[in-house]
């Protein structure tokens, strides 16, 4: 009879520790769900928010990309001889000419370029000190140079 007692209470013990282990990983498996559905949600999101950070890249826009295969050249081509073109400039010796401010304390350089289309560019430019942007407008030439313009500057700093 003692036997039979501590067999049931044993296995009512066993069924309801497999049920709570059960209910855990049940809770688990939920939890983990949602975290997938969520991290679908935020690869998305940031596709989405990649795309629109490419929308204004000359990479990243088919209207100027088209551009240029129709003059028969590549846009990959054109972006790197222009980004070369410009910092060619930071290498002159005294300042780079597409920059209409005198350097603070040393002379002013450009230090990054973002292609918006086939056709402008906005700079960031610093001396160490101050800082500015500049919008410029390139056209590449039959003969495979390329015109650099400068549209407008804004200096920031003291």
């Amino acid at each position: 009879m003692y036997l039979f007692l501590f067999t049931a209470l044993f296995l009512i013990f066993q069924y309801m520790n497999e049920k709570r282990i059960f209910e855990d990983q049940e809770k688990q498996i939920r939890n983990l769900e949602g975290d997938l559905v969520l991290a679908e949600r935020q690869r998305d999101s940031l596709a989405d928010l990649e795309r629109d950070a490419n929308y204004f890249t000359l990479l990243g826009n088919d209207n100027a990309m088209t551009y240029f295969e129709n003059v028969g050249v590549e846009a990959a081509i054109v972006e790197e001889k222009v980004r070369e073109q410009i910092y060619d400039l930071n290498l002159q010796a005294g300042k780079n000419t597409l920059i209409p401010y005198e350097g603070f304390s040393s002379v002013a350089k450009i230090n990054k370029l973002k292609f918006l289309n086939h056709r402008w560019i906005v700079a960031d430019f610093t001396d160490g000190d101050r800082w500015g942007e500049l919008l410029l407008e390139y056209f590449l030439n039959e003969d495979g140079s390329v015109d650099i313009n400068v549209l407008s500057s804004v200096l920031y700093g003291n």
